[in-house]
C-alpha cells in the first residue's frame, strides 16, 4: 500500500490542531486573525491609541506644554487670535499648532482628548458587557418568568429615545463629575443589544449534551453557568464588544459636540471638533488633527469586531 506524504503545512496544521483535530477554539481563532491583515492594522492603530491616551501626561511633558495652557505669543491678536506660522502654529515648540484664540498646544489637547474620549468609551462599554452579559445569561438560562421580565425590560430601554434623554441628563446635571455621569448615562442604554445576543446564545447552549450531564452530575446553576455557559458565550462577547467601543466614542463625541460633555478646559475630540467649526477655513489644522484621531479609532475598532465576528461565528466552521 503506498503512502502519501502530507505537505509541511499540512503537517503543521494537524500538528497544532491536536491529536483529535479539533484543536483549542481561541488557538484556531487567533491564527485565522492572524492571516488577515486588515484585523492586524485595526489591532496595531487601536494599541496606538491606547497607548497614547495612557501615556498623555507624558507625552505633553514631552511636548512641554499642558492642555490648559495658554500661549499668547502664539496667536496674533490683530488677525482674529490666528495662530502665527504656517499649518496652524506648527513649530518647533507646538508640534501640531495650537488652538486659535487660545494658544493652547494641540498635541498636548489632542493625547489628553485621546485619554478623556478611551475612558468614557471603555468604561461605558465595561457596565454595558457586565450587565448585558449577566441579563442574557439569566434571560435564556432561567427562562419562564425571568426571560419574560428581562426580555421586556430590553425591549423598553431599546425604545427609548435615548440621545434626547442623555442630552437632557447632562444638561440637567451641572454640579457633578461630568466624565463618570457620561459613563453611567452612556452605558445606561446600551446593554439590551448584548443582552439579546447572549441571551439566544444561551438558548442553544442549555440543552447541549455537556450541560445535561453537568446538571444530571448535581451541578449548581451557578456552575454550570461559570463552568459550561459562559465559556460558550464568550466568543460572541469579545466580538461585539470590540463592535460596542466605536459606538461609546462617537456617542461621547457627539455629546461634546453638542456641548453636553465634558466641561473646558478638559479636552475632548468631539468638543474640539465643535470649537473648530468657526475656523475651519482659516486654520484648518484644528479641525482636521482631532478627526482623524476620530474617525482613525472608530475604523480600527470596527475594522477589528468585523474580523473577530467572523473568527468567532460558529456558523463558520471555525470556532
Amino acid at each position: 500500500m503506498t503512502t502519501v506524504s502530507a505537505s509541511p503545512d499540512r503537517a503543521k496544521e494537524r500538528a497544532e490542531a491536536g491529536p483529535a483535530g479539533g484543536g483549542s477554539p481561541w488557538r484556531l481563532a487567533l491564527a485565522e486573525l492572524r492571516r488577515r491583515p486588515s484585523a492586524l492594522a485595526a489591532l496595531a492603530v487601536v494599541a496606538l491609541f491606547a497607548l497614547i491616551a495612557v501615556a498623555a501626561p507624558l507625552l505633553s511633558r514631552l511636548g512641554g506644554w499642558r492642555p490648559d495652557q495658554f500661549d499668547a505669543s502664539a496667536v496674533d491678536p490683530y488677525l482674529g487670535g490666528l495662530p502665527i506660522g504656517p499649518l496652524g502654529g506648527v513649530s518647533a515648540e507646538h508640534w501640531l499648532g495650537v488652538e486659535p484664540v487660545t494658544g493652547r498646544d494641540l498635541f498636548a489637547r489632542v493625547v489628553h482628548g485621546a485619554q478623556v474620549s478611551l475612558l468614557i468609551a471603555f468604561a461605558a462599554t465595561a457596565i454595558v458587557v457586565v450587565a448585558g452579559v449577566a441579563a442574557g445569561v439569566a434571560a435564556g438560562y432561567f427562562g419562564g418568568r425571568t426571560d419574560t421580565v428581562l426580555s421586556r425590560l430590553m425591549d423598553l430601554t431599546m425604545s427609548f429615545p435615548s440621545l434626547i434623554f442623555m442630552i437632557a441628563m447632562m444638561s440637567v446635571a451641572r454640579d457633578v463629575n461630568r466624565i463618570l455621569l457620561m459613563v453611567l448615562v452612556i452605558g445606561l442604554f446600551g446593554w439590551p443589544g448584548i443582552a439579546r445576543i447572549v441571551r439566544g446564545q444561551t438558548l442553544s447552549l442549555k440543552h447541549r449534551e455537556y450541560v445535561d450531564a453537568a446538571r444530571v452530575s448535581g451541578a449548581s446553576d451557578w456552575r454550570i453557568l461559570t463552568r459550561e455557559v459562559l465559556p460558550g458565550v464568550a466568543g460572541p462577547v469579545i466580538a461585539y464588544t470590540t463592535l460596542i467601543v466605536p459606538g461609546m466614542i462617537a456617542t461621547e463625541a457627539a455629546l461634546s459636540y453638542l456641548g453636553v460633555g465634558v466641561r473646558p478646559p478638559t479636552p475632548s475630540w468631539g468638543q474640539m471638533i465643535a470649537e473648530s467649526v468657526a475656523f475651519y477655513d482659516t486654520d484648518p489644522m484644528y479641525f482636521v488633527v482631532p478627526s482623524v484621531c476620530l474617525f482613525l479609532t472608530v475604523l480600527a475598532f470596527t475594522l477589528l469586531g468585523d474580523a473577530l465576528r467572523d473568527v468567532f461565528d460558529p456558523r463558520g466552521g471555525r470556532s
